[in-house]
């Protein structure tokens, strides 16, 4: 009897081990969920954005030019001829971070976004938060980086 006590109380703590493992506020997988939103923004995917995002989501573009809500950005990415972030050839993240406390984790980098006829440098700032068991992307601050020689 004792042994198999022993053998549910080792196979609880094997369990818990794995579905942590496998938790959205991992390093690995807020970097893989963030891909998918870079993806997403490439695409216009409005599936992404509807699963993903937060309703209280808030977007802080360079210098606040513009601010979106996730409504905003859905209605935005609907249009075909804006598409939610103008179009762009390419996203190319560089340099991501992620720092991860409690149920709350903030990715930043860079990412370069190819509009043409020049790719600019943009460093973001992404807060995810775990609801409910998954995670929400619940707030983005984007700013261009300067070139050298500006």
């Amino acid at each position: 009897m004792k042994k198999l006590s022993l053998l549910f109380i080792l196979l609880g703590f094997s369990l818990t081990s794995i579905v942590a493992q496998v938790s959205c506020l991992d390093s690995e997988q807020l970097k893989s969920l963030d891909l998918k939103w870079e993806q997403a923004l490439l695409e216009s995917d409005i599936s992404v954005f509807e699963s993903l995002l937060a309703e209280e989501f808030i977007w802080v573009h360079n210098h606040a030019g513009l601010i979106d809500s996730k409504a905003g950005l859905i209605e935005r990415a609907s249009d075909k001829n804006l598409g939610a972030t103008g179009n762009p050839k390419s996203r190319i993240s560089n340099d991501v971070q992620t720092v991860i406390l409690g149920s709350t984790a903030v990715i930043s980098g860079f990412t370069v976004v190819d509009r043409g006829p020049n790719p600019v440098t943009y460093h973001f700032m992404r807060t995810y938060s775990k609801i409910d068991g998954s995670c929400f992307l619940i707030a983005n601050h984007t700013m261009t980086v300067p070139k050298d020689d500006e």
